[in-house]
């Protein structure tokens, strides 16, 4: 089975999203227990930023519980050649550098599947198919 990648959304999800998104939350958390999940080194970050930023304030133990968690996932890693193909997919796709940062790697890493609610559903971007697991039927 073909890897898949999370945005930076759904961990955030996953960490904080129980009392204000329960949905949204469960959905997460499923989508962690998924097989063959890489994260971007890109969305640790991110999350970690934004979990422990002014809008979610989460305290730092919490945060680092998640961050170890997180840390076992297989990761690929930011590099030139990383940035560059970034810069390459959100000029080509006229979206933020970080979305298409997030799509060279999951390029890198052959994932068919990025899950985000950041980007168009159901667009292929450069092989990359881009999910948002929390559109309802």
């Amino acid at each position: 089975m073909p890897a898949v990648c999370l945005d930076t959304n759904i961990l955030l999800y996953a960490a904080i999203g129980k009392k204000d998104e329960p949905r949204k939350w469960r959905i997460a958390q499923d989508l962690l227990d998924l097989a063959d999940i890489v994260l971007p080194a890109q969305t640790l970050a991110e999350f970690y930023a934004n979990a422990t930023g002014p809008k979610y304030n989460l305290d730092l133990s919490v945060a680092n519980f998640w961050m170890d968690r997180l840390a076992l996932f297989p990761s690929v890693a930011v590099d030139a050649g990383l940035v560059l193909e970034g810069v390459a997919l959100s000029q080509r796709y006229r979206i933020h550098y970080f979305d298409g940062a997030i799509l060279a790697a999951c390029r890198r890493c052959t994932a068919g599947i990025l899950y985000s609610e950041d980007l168009n559903h159901d667009q292929n971007y450069g092989g990359v198919r881009v999910v948002n697991p929390f559109l309802e039927n």
